[in-house]
């Protein structure tokens, strides 16, 4: 791993831990050139680039019913009752974030407020490279269920022998996905974000996906509502003299065996916890079915030392981790210095898998540093909010000269004139014009009826008058 040494009281920088940024140019043609494609040929392209990625394209890509109503049985039972944990717990969790409509009134009638309403459709991602994710199922069907939405879809690739993982079915029956179609790539997010003619398009398009899905994502974007556009799995592990070496190492290696891009953060005041861990990875690397791949990842992660722990917490808040693990002696009285983190583990007995699969909070979060300014996947994100806005005849009279100044100073006459014509009306008791050649007379007073003060010039330095 990679050291970066802030003892002697020198700050974290993005520099210190090169994060890789944007997608890259190549990846967001490639995938563009496929949405552009797909929008233009449907189906018939949706198959070529099966075939040409995947190796093969089922005659069909709605996968049966009975499919899926099948899937369940296929599994073995401590999965299926672990899989109905977790959907009930992770359930349990988004319904408290249901949000409701809301109206208030002032003291002259008008009514404001705010209607929620579901998203009509959702297309998941599901990937089905590397490893096969039915926890990835749960945690986007799952809140979309609470938030009500009507129709969930589901994409997730075949592998070459045309069969399906059978846990990602079954998470899929168990969550109430309404459909499957066995597609992935760049081409599943088109055909979700356009439609073709056997994959109806959605409104929103949620779940993770290797570099080009989501610069497919990235790229429909505006077209469609999307989640986020994630990069690879992290953690950062803040961990004092009190945490457990052994335990940290197998918390980085959590995220290292996702993928060889996913990034390991280990923040300390502890020098020789730091060496400590590195020595525990490397002997439980060893014994890792995905060695590889953890290895891979661990070569680019980053241990940060500190003289503080005031200053480890700075640190990971430059860092801004997708999941962050507090291993330290009074953990929670951390949580409130935290400012930048998608989901933050308190305490040694918080392991970041628990977050994964049952604890009931969201998995799937912001990466890359995003977690600055990005949520984890809500209920929230299945809904679309529209404001209310109902004016009273005095309500209009309350606001109308305001509307209309603000209108004047921005120029806009016809905005003024709306507001004025109705005031108008207001004053005298009508609700329509008797004489609508009349109602046109003067309508420049009508809209501003009087001239504003002409307003000073503030100059910059070295400009106009000072000049």
């Amino acid at each position: 791993m990679i050291r970066v040494d802030l003892t002697d009281g020198r700050e974290l920088t993005e520099a210190d831990i090169k994060r890789s940024g944007a997608l890259p140019r190549e990846v967001m043609d490639a995938a563009e050139a496929i949405v552009d494609d797909v929008r233009a040929n449907g189906d018939a392209a949706v198959r070529a680039y099966c075939e040409k990625f995947d190796g093969s394209c089922p005659t069909a890509f709605r996968v049966p019913d009975e499919l899926l109503d099948a899937a369940p049985s296929m599994v073995d039972e401590q999965f299926l009752s672990s899989l109905r944990l977790a959907h009930d717990q992770i359930r349990a969790f988004h319904e408290r974030e249901v949000s409701q409509s809301m109206f208030t009134t002032r003291a002259d009638g008008t009514l404001l407020g705010v209607k929620v309403t579901p998203l009509p459709s959702v297309g998941i991602y599901v990937p089905g490279g590397r490893a096969q994710y039915p926890s990835t199922v749960l945690m986007n069907a799952v809140p979309a269920k609470v938030a009500g939405v009507r129709r969930i879809v589901m994409v997730t690739p075949p592998q070459r022998d045309g069969s399906l993982s059978a846990y990602t079915l079954a998470a899929a029956k168990v969550a109430g996905v309404d459909e499957v179609y066995a597609v992935g790539g760049a081409q599943a997010v088109a055909a979700l974000a356009y439609g073709t003619e056997s994959i109806p398009r959605v409104a929103k398009i949620t779940g993770p996906g290797n570099a080009y899905v989501a610069a497919a994502k990235r790229y429909v974007m505006g077209d469609v509502g999307i989640d986020m556009v994630a990069g690879p799995s992290e953690v950062c592990v803040l961990a004092d003299a009190s945490a457990d070496p052994v335990v940290v190492a197998a918390d980085l290696m959590a995220q290292a065996e996702h993928d060889p891009m996913a990034t390991c953060y280990l923040v300390t005041d502890a020098l020789a916890l730091a060496d400590a861990v590195e020595a525990a990875a490397e002997r439980l690397a060893a014994q890792s079915p995905r060695e590889q791949i953890t290895r891979k990842s661990l070569e680019h992660g980053v241990i940060v030392t500190c003289d503080t722990l005031n200053a480890a917490v700075a640190a990971v808040n430059v860092v801004a981790p997708e999941h962050l693990e507090l291993h330290c002696e009074d953990a929670m009285a951390l949580l409130g210095s935290i400012e930048n983190a998608g989901a933050i583990f308190v305490g040694p007995w918080s392991s970041e898998p628990l977050g994964d699969y049952v604890a009931g909070p969201n998995h799937t979060l912001p990466t890359g540093g995003t977690a600055k300014f990005s949520n984890p996947l809500g209920v929230y994100d299945f809904v679309k909010r529209s404001s209310v806005i109902s004016y009273t005849p005095a309500g209009l009279a309350a606001d109308g000269p305001a509307v209309q100044a603000i209108a004047q100073s921005e120029g806009l006459w016809a905005h003024a004139l709306s507001v004025g014509l109705r005031r108008k009306l207001a004053e005298a008791g009508e609700e329509r014009f008797a004489d609508a050649e009349a109602a046109c007379e003067g309508a420049m007073r009508t809209a501003w009826p009087r001239d504003l003060d002409a307003p000073g010039v503030p100059y910059l330095p070295g400009y106009g008058k000072e000049a």
